[in-house]
């Protein structure tokens, strides 16, 4: 799409105008804090919006890119990063760092384990990763600026990560096999010790992709919920991505990305000295690092503590469960037995994508899934007040299918 050049303004605009128009602006944007949007925003109350704007405020000029000038955000991001990994089950000697999201998280994973491989193990050539076919689309991505050959493997038929058919795509020029905690498509949890049992035997690096369920599952599991091992207990598991801004409600853009030991990580850092203006070490791809977002998330993190996010993501498993229940009810299957926050389902009879148009005519934003056609949530502490009008909605939606039976399933559509 080509865009229209657009002219500076000769002059400035007061704040009082230029605010009222952004906020004019949103007037059609999802409405988020309504409990209607099911992706892209983790609304875990009014309180934490309020530490998260004022802590990123504090910083937000300051530059994580120096250290030396801002001990204080080099301070924050090592006890948010050791905060992360002591959740994690990780082992003395761990390291880590906070990246901008979970795309930057994993492509600093994949950068990490090629490095690693070349340098230690001294691969050569052609390079790939083994990964489910629900791994999220970011391996892809940093597959494809690495020049790494990306090969998807086709998933059990409960939606789960393959073991036995990733084993056998594995081979010498193997950096990295890949599990997540959960999916995204479907909210499962991959077979991790399985999969860490085959890296070890192997001899292969294991990532497990916790974007989404790093700062819920364990706290989920404290909850009493049947978690199984997904992280560095799990002694296979060579590095982690778990995404701050997802279930650690803090503010954007914040991830995290883990490794079982320095000796790993060391493989991560850029270190360049051949230039006029000195050395310069970073320790992912981005130069400067918004100081803002590493104080958001240790003062979310510190704010909330584990009584906090215990409660606050018992508000999401209870809304899963209670809308679970209630898409049975409708005539929905879910798709596999989700432990954590996502949920997807699909209809036998009727086409869910003409229910999910449906519904969006009643203001919910949510997503789908496409193998198979299912609605798709991605919940937040806020939807347990909202379910039974989610419910109500879905219903009506629903019905509206029905009536008009525009959602009779063909086959041909999805082919």
């Amino acid at each position: 799409m080509t865009l229209p050049l657009t002219p500076m303004p000769d002059k400035g605009t007061d704040w009082d105008t230029l605010k009222a128009d952004m906020q004019a602006r949103g007037g059609k944007d999802a409405k988020w804090r309504d409990g209607k949007t099911a992706i892209y925003v983790f609304n875990a109350g009014p309180d934490v919006e309020r530490v998260q704007k004022e802590a990123y405020a504090l910083y937000m000029s300051e530059n994580g890119l120096g250290p030396a000038a801002f001990p204080s955000l080099k301070r924050m991001e090592d006890e948010v990063v050791g905060m992360g990994l002591s959740l994690l089950h990780a082992p003395e000697g761990a390291a880590g760092n906070i990246t901008s999201g979970g795309t930057d998280s994993i492509t600093m994973a994949m950068k990490t384990a090629r490095d690693y491989g070349r340098t230690v193990k001294g691969l050569t050539g052609k390079l790939n990763i083994v990964v489910p076919r629900s791994a999220h689309p970011a391996f892809d991505k940093a597959a494809k600026v690495m020049e790494i050959e990306i090969r998807r493997i086709a998933l059990t038929p409960d939606y789960m990560a393959d073991v036995d058919a990733m084993a056998a795509a594995a081979d010498d020029h193997t950096i990295m096999i890949v599990g997540s905690a959960p999916t995204f498509p479907y909210g499962l949890i991959d077979p991790i010790e399985k999969l860490g049992a085959l890296a070890q035997a192997r001899g292969l690096w294991l990532h497990v992709d916790a974007c989404v369920g790093g700062y819920i599952a364990p706290f989920v599991r404290m909850n009493g919920g049947d978690v199984p091992p997904f992280d560095f207990e799990v002694a296979g598991v060579s590095s982690m991505s778990a995404d701050l801004h997802k279930y650690g409600y803090c503010a954007k853009g914040a991830s995290t990305v883990l490794f079982r030991t320095e000796a790993l990580r060391k493989h991560m850092i850029f270190d360049v000295r051949d230039w006029p203006g000195g050395r310069m070490v970073t320790p992912t791809l981005a130069g400067t690092r918004p100081g803002g977002a590493i104080s958001a998330a240790w003062a979310v993190m510190n704010y909330l503590g584990i009584e906090g996010y215990r409660a606050k993501h018992k508000q999401v498993t209870d809304a899963r469960e209670k809308i679970e229940a209630g898409v049975a009810a409708l005539g929905f299957r879910v798709l596999g037995k989700p432990q954590l926050g996502l949920i997807a389902f699909t209809h036998d009879d009727v086409d869910p994508m003409a229910v999910w148009a449906k519904i969006y005519e009643r203001g919910w934003f949510t997503s789908v899934t496409t193998e198979p056609p299912a609605l798709h949530l991605m919940l937040s502490p806020f939807h347990l007040q909202v379910a039974d009008t989610y419910l109500a909605d879905l219903k009506w939606a629903l019905n509206e299918v029905r009536a008009g039976k525009e959602g009779e399933k063909k086959e041909a559509r999805y082919s």
